[in-house]
């Protein structure tokens, strides 16, 4: 009899039939290709586009589905379990980290021209946030946006950024105001074509996340309209912090899956190698580290899900996903670790995916706010009573 659960229904399950197999014939089929020339083919997001993948929690009237945030993580499990991390993050980023403002607070105009396109997957979007002199401290930025009549002057540069490379636009962090006496009241968020005169890209290459391409963007006398402000000048470290609860949840669905995926591998591992003649999957010692694998996965998953309930809700969840993001990014590595162990040294090659996994999950603890962030914030919320508000709902702002 098929287990009831209280998150998931038929539609969802149908649902991940359907994303598991695009999985399955179109995306695993490439991993070698995509990960040698690291470059995912822009076709790929059409087809998604297509699909109807990338607008999941997007208006209708925009091309989106307008579904339930349980469609969402479906979604980011079988991403996951591509065994491919570069191509999870490119996507994740484009639909739940560079898009997801304009959806809220982006102007009709702003809408029709960028979002649509990035739900068709017309358009890749990249968010472009860390710098090369300041990361976690997002009040820190120097990139600035000065109005010369009606546009805005761009000068500036951007690091790390997932589809800064091949990505049609960035949703990019900005200071309108840099004489601001609190520098987080003088940033504001500006959706910059990336064939703009003035912006030039240069790859960075990466450890991990081959498929995926990365950029260091420089802005040189970048002239934007002011029009492509996004929401109220002055807001955007605001908007910035309540988005970055989604980001961090998108982060924790997909390294509970991603750790799940490789226990699978492991496991199927454990049943074919033989030691000593017999599988090694029988031997205590692996057999005791492959239940704590399972219990940690297994433990993480329910917070998650917890965690994602309450994020559907409406609910203010800062500690609940800084909490999510700290313990399956850091959770995703040991077990990642463990798993690579019992392959023994197959698992130092790259043709096992195993051994891929170990080069893609080092960045978990670091990409989307390193684990240190993530307990100050805790610990701020625990111990000094800090206290989190919404700042934009829908298309309204609430200051």
């Amino acid at each position: 009899m098929k287990p009831i659960s209280q998150y998931f229904n038929e539609d969802h399950d149908l649902f991940r039939q359907s994303v598991r197999q695009f999985i399955e014939k179109e995306v695993i089929l490439h991993t070698e290709q995509w990960e040698a020339e690291r470059k995912i083919p822009k076709e790929i997001f059409k087809r998604m586009g297509d699909l109807g993948f990338l607008g999941l929690l997007m208006p209708e009237q925009y091309g989106g589905s307008n579904a339930d945030f349980w469609f969402t993580v479906v979604f980011l499990e079988e991403l996951a379990r591509c065994g491919m991390g570069g191509f999870a993050t490119a996507v994740s980023v484009h639909q739940y980290m560079a898009v997801n403002h304009l959806a809220k607070i982006g102007s009709e105009d702003l809408k029709q021209k960028y979002l649509v396109a990035a739900i068709t997957g017309q358009k890749i979007a990249a968010l472009g946030i860390s710098e090369p002199d300041t990361g976690s401290d997002v009040s820190a930025i120097r990139t600035t946006a000065i109005k010369d009549g009606d546009q805005y002057v761009v000068n500036g540069s951007k690091t790390f950024i997932s589809n800064g490379t091949y990505g049609d636009f960035i949703t990019l962090t900005v200071k309108t105001n840099p004489s601001a006496a609190q520098p987080q009241n003088g940033i504001s968020l500006l959706v910059v074509d990336l064939n703009s005169a003035g912006v030039s890209r240069t790859k960075l290459n990466k450890m991990g996340w081959h498929s995926s391409d990365t950029a260091e963007i420089k802005f040189d006398e970048v002239r934007v309209p002011t029009t492509n402000l996004i929401g109220m000048e002055n807001m955007g470290f605001y908007y910035l912090m309540e988005s970055l609860q989604l980001e961090r949840l998108v982060a924790g669905v997909m390294a509970v899956a991603g750790s799940a995926w490789a226990m699978d591998e492991t496991v199927k591992y454990l049943h074919e190698r033989e030691a000593f003649g017999r599988p090694i999957g029988k031997f205590q010692a692996i057999r005791h580290k492959m239940a704590d694998v399972a219990t940690e996965i297994e433990v993480a998953r329910e917070f998650v899900y917890s965690t994602c309930w309450k994020h559907a809700q409406g609910e203010i969840v800062v500690k609940q996903c800084s909490m999510a993001k700290l313990f399956t990014a850091e959770m995703q590595k040991r077990v990642v670790d463990t798993c690579l162990q019992f392959f023994g040294g197959y698992g130092y090659m790259e043709d096992y995916p195993i051994c891929r996994a170990y080069r893609d999950v080092r960045v978990g603890t670091i990409a989307g706010g390193t684990s240190e962030i993530m307990r100050e914030i805790i610990s701020k919320i625990v111990l000094d009573s800090v206290g989190y508000k919404a700042v934009y709902k829908a298309d309204k702002v609430a200051v």
